[in-house]
């Protein structure tokens, strides 16, 4: 069986979850919502993806929000490696010098993503895959990843451990957001892991007994 490692970073004063997912046999890897937005915090990236001799082979975001997006240019330029996102989520990126200000986040610039991605695209890295899911409410342009293989989902802020994400920002839809949560997450197996854009993880099933929001 081919492992696959999950590291999670805490970065910026949102504390978002910032993912490094890697193939061990190959050492390709991805980065999901760089946060990273200091010299600290990049260094602690950096450190991680050296020790372990990763190959990045992609940045990914799950939605243009500034604590999700502050590490692109950084990671970008570092690694030399393509941007995807959502292209619903442009208008809202293009604001993110504005929204890095208002957070104290003192980025300089954002580049633009080497693509867009849609629903059903395949992102692949040595022996594994992520399969993007179109997942707005929240805000426009939310994507989650799902690896079917391993059994875990990637979704942003669309749900967290007994809650759901915001949808009074911009562009945010309660009802759609709850009808993404129920009609592409809650449908994966209970057992499937929920990698959130903020505090711990938790699984399908653990959602479906005890999320409030969901029931």
């Amino acid at each position: 069986i081919n492992k696959m490692t999950i590291r999670t970073f805490h970065f910026n004063p949102i504390q978002v979850n910032t993912l490094v997912l890697a193939d061990e046999e190959t050492g390709e890897a991805v980065i999901v919502d760089p946060g990273n937005c200091n010299l600290y915090e990049d260094s602690q990236l950096q450190e991680y993806i050296n020790e372990h001799n990763l190959l990045v082979k992609y940045i990914l975001n799950t939605h243009p929000h500034i604590d999700h997006i502050a590490g692109n240019d950084w990671c970008v330029k570092e690694y030399r490696v393509p941007l995807y996102f959502h292209a619903a989520g442009m208008p809202i990126y293009e604001k993110a010098f504005a929204y890095a200000a208002a957070f104290g986040i003192e980025q300089a610039a954002f580049p633009l993503p080497t693509a867009f991605l849609k629903e059903g695209d395949v992102i692949r890295f040595g022996n594994h895959q992520l399969e993007v899911l179109y997942t707005p409410g929240h805000c426009d342009g939310s994507v989650s990843f799902l690896n079917r293989a391993d059994n875990f989902v990637i979704c942003g802020d669309l749900i967290f451990e007994g809650g759901v994400g915001r949808s009074d920002l911009p562009t945010g839809n309660e009802a759609l957001l709850l009808q993404m949560i129920r009609e592409k997450i809650m449908v994966l197996d209970d057992e499937t892991v929920i990698y959130p854009g903020h505090g711990p993880q938790t699984t399908v099933g653990y959602e479906k007994l005890n999320n409030p929001y969901i029931q």
